[in-house]
């Protein structure tokens, strides 16, 4: 049986709460149940991977 991961899992998954993915493009889910949607892990971990300004700041060194 195929696994799918909710909006609050896909949340979880990446380390962001579940409002916060409003703010984002999320990718085309693997699949709906009615209005309902849901990823494979693989699906939001490419997606987590590849998005844009992911990591953004990082090794900074603090402000002159």
């Amino acid at each position: 049986m195929q696994r799918y991961l909710s909006r609050a899992e896909f949340a979880e998954r990446i380390g962001v709460l579940t409002g916060t993915l409003s703010r984002y493009k999320l990718p085309e889910p693997d699949a709906m149940i009615g209005s309902t949607r849901g990823w494979t892990a693989e699906t939001i971990d490419a997606w987590n991977a590849a998005r844009p300004g992911k990591d953004a700041g990082a090794g900074r060194g603090p402000s002159a």
